[in-house]
């Protein structure tokens, strides 16, 4: 264990909407987003801050997560459980911040919790075209310490681990985390029909290796706007069969 991060285990439930149980002993904690909690035992107390003052939770609030940080502290005798699940389906993806060399960088709705002594950071993109068009990818949580961290993908997890040199082009939606050895970048998505007609985006992230990356196959903000076209285009169709007589005669029954 390292030094003020505390050693937790878990168990993961479900297939598609799941969810995570951690295990805790007296005094050992996990942190996580506000919200995310779905049921605790007797013997743990809630601790809800800004996570290192006021600064750290208006960074936080740039990258569209709370403004807030809840520690779970087990102060019972024995064994205590707390449960966590994302808000949309889809996978939970275990994250060994020892074995990923004590630093990761996630998108900014992909954090679910992590071991009390992870810090959870704001980190943003190195290069200015992906501040301005990267969408998704403009500001991602750096995840810092040797503890378990738990993240959420949408859909199926794909993990892919970079050769050094390795490139993958990937819409900036479908990815989820990677190490801070990949390097990450934004560009234009080449040739004018594409640009028009692709249906991809205008920009696609480059990740160069070495470094481990994970992928989802059904980003939220994706699925979010074909509800909200399938919604709209429900709403459309219903307003033309109300007006009119052949409205009112397509609405008889």
């Amino acid at each position: 264990m390292a030094d003020g991060v505390d050693v937790i285990d878990y168990q993961i439930f479900g297939d598609d909407m799941q969810m995570v149980e951690i295990e805790l002993d007296p005094g050992e904690g996990i942190r996580a987003e506000a919200g995310a909690m779905m049921y605790m035992e007797d013997g743990i107390e809630m601790q809800t801050s800004t996570g290192g003052g006021l600064f750290k939770g208006f960074k936080r609030m740039l990258t569209g997560a709370s403004f807030f940080i809840t520690s779970f502290m087990y102060n019972g005798q024995g064994k205590g459980h707390v449960a966590f699940a994302a808000p949309y389906p889809g996978k939970i993806i275990p994250l060994d911040m020892a074995e990923l060399g004590g630093k990761f960088l996630c998108q900014k709705d992909a954090f679910l919790c992590a071991a009390r002594g992870i810090e959870i950071e704001v980190a943003f993109t190195k290069r200015l075209g992906a501040g301005l068009f990267g969408g998704e990818g403009f500001i991602l949580q750096r995840l810092e310490g040797e503890g378990m961290a738990f993240a959420h993908a949408g859909g199926t997890i794909v993990q892919r681990d970079l050769a050094a040199g390795e490139t993958l082009r990937v819409d900036t939606g479908c990815l989820v985390a990677f190490s801070p050895t990949v390097d990450y970048n934004i560009k234009l998505l080449g040739g004018f029909k594409n640009t028009l007609f692709g249906g991809e985006g205008l920009f696609l992230a480059h990740l160069t290796g070495p470094g481990r990356v994970y992928l989802q196959t059904l980003p939220f903000s994706r699925l979010a706007d074909r509800i909200v076209a399938a919604s709209s285009y429900k709403s459309k169709g219903e307003t033309r069969r109300g007006g009119g007589l052949l409205g009112g005669l397509l609405n008889s029954d």
